[in-house]
């Protein structure tokens, strides 16, 4: 789906001197976000909005600063109301060093109802490229 590439910040480092877990949640946040900036309407409309219903992250090894990074984002699963998307954290430099991989899964809902909808063709078409 998308690679994007990230530094390292100062402030996301924990008292280990290495990147904090919660870190590595907001880094897949971001690329999602910019893979969903790709879209048509960005995925949502005045109906329908993705939001995270599962997060499945393995640590594989610590990020250190300072650090340039790679996440990469590619399609697991295309359901009818959600997907669910496989993630790697890797170097910039060293794709072989593999911080972190897993999945989370997206679903589509109704924005007034809360209810599963069907997923945006938009959002179909592009996990099918």
């Amino acid at each position: 789906m998308i690679k994007v590439p990230l530094s390292v910040r100062w402030r996301d480092l924990d008292a280990f001197n290495h990147v904090n877990n919660s870190k590595y949640l907001s880094y897949l946040e971001e690329a999602r976000l910019r893979w969903m900036m790709t879209l048509p309407g960005h995925g949502m409309d005045d109906h329908v909005a993705p939001v995270v219903a599962a997060a499945h992250l393995n640590y594989r090894r610590p990020i250190e600063w300072p650090n340039e990074v790679d996440i990469e984002l590619f399609v697991e699963r295309l359901g009818t109301t959600s997907v669910t998307v496989g993630h790697r954290i890797v170097g910039a430099q060293d794709p072989t060093a593999l911080y972190c991989d897993g999945n989370v899964v997206v679903v589509w809902i109704h924005r007034e109802t809360g209810q599963a909808a069907a997923l945006p063709e938009a959002v179909r078409t592009a996990c099918n490229s």
